[in-house]
């Protein structure tokens, strides 16, 4: 579907209210346009992820990260074409195929959609011979890998211990953080030791959280320079690093208090298009579960709440 066919409207995936899978639900609403220094980016592909789960379900509303609305867009990676720049645009042109992040979380239409509007600071180029799906699944976790590294703000030859190094973020965050002159200790499952390893980790310990530290510390005496915590493990992590050592996380809400001297810190993720072009041009590991149509949301967000997923879902809108 083309803007200049669609008349003046496009199909979404929205939360009407919070709850189950039940609240998601396909409407037909205007297309959106763009403002000055804004794209309108024609969707070929849109990721789920766990902050999705958690914006229709109302926890981020009870959390107070955003205000109750009665309709609520989903979804904050996108690849796609642009379909239309709006003024004052000249970086990205017509047909240009693009990926991008949507950072706003209080908006009536996110990504699970045929068409978005989004900031043209927020937008990079497609990586070269890569696919929309395996695009969109770059701008969220890896911009979140590569915030979170710069607040470590470690120097080569230090020593990261990467929490859920199999994850989304956490395989970004190792592949970043080797290509950044690091040492990488990761902590993962016996099933995914020899794919983390391939991403560059030196040593690898157990998903053991209660053992964490002590395993850490049988391979690293006195613990690492740092922690980039992406499973959440708050205080159990902590341990493992050195005093006046460095921590931070990115599941908001889990970060312990600055014990022996350890600097602390939660990772908010903001859209770069410069950091995100960056990115993409580095060649990184990109992992798809499935490929589901838009009106499979659904069923996509029940498939990550299950758990044991290798990569991330992707809805399709012109998979029908």
């Amino acid at each position: 579907m083309s803007a200049e066919n669609a008349g003046g409207t496009m199909r979404a995936v929205v939360a009407r209210g919070y709850g189950g899978t039940e609240v998601l639900e396909t409407v037909t609403v205007p297309l959106p346009e763009p403002g000055p220094g804004q794209i309108r980016i024609r969707v070929e592909a849109a990721t789920v992820n766990p902050v999705d789960l958690a914006t229709r379900s109302g926890a981020l509303v009870e959390g107070g990260l955003m205000a109750a609305r009665s309709c609520t867009g989903l979804g904050w990676d996108v690849a796609g074409v642009v379909d239309r720049p709006g003024a004052g645009v000249t970086a990205f042109a017509p047909g240009e195929p693009v990926i991008g992040l949507r950072d706003l979380l209080d908006v009536s239409l996110g990504t699970y959609a045929e068409y978005v509007v989004l900031d043209a600071a927020a937008v990079a180029p497609t990586p070269p011979g890569v696919s929309p799906v395996a695009a969109a699944t770059l701008p969220l976790n890896g911009l979140t890998a590569a915030q979170s590294l710069d607040a470590l703000d470690l120097a080569p030859g230090d020593t990261l211990l990467v929490t859920g190094a199999a994850g989304a973020v956490g395989g970004f965050a190792v592949e970043l953080a080797v290509r950044r002159g690091l040492r990488v200790v990761a902590q993962v499952g016996a099933r995914d030791r020899e794919f983390v390893r391939g991403l560059g980790a030196g040593r690898t310990v157990g998903r053991d959280a209660s053992a964490l530290a002590a395993e850490v510390r049988r391979v690293i005496p006195g613990g690492v320079d740092a922690v980039l915590d992406t499973a959440g493990l708050g205080i159990r992590a902590l341990a493992a690093v050195r005093t006046r050592g460095a921590y931070v996380t990115a599941a908001v809400g889990t970060a312990p208090p600055p014990l022996r001297g350890i600097r602390t810190h939660e990772q908010w993720i903001s859209a770069d298009g410069v950091a995100l072009a960056g990115l993409a041009a580095l060649g990184l590991t990109l992992r798809v579960a499935d490929v589901l149509p838009l009106e499979g949301a659904a069923r996509a967000h029940e498939r990550l709440a299950e758990g044991g997923l290798r990569g991330r879902l992707v809805l399709a809108p012109s998979t029908h």
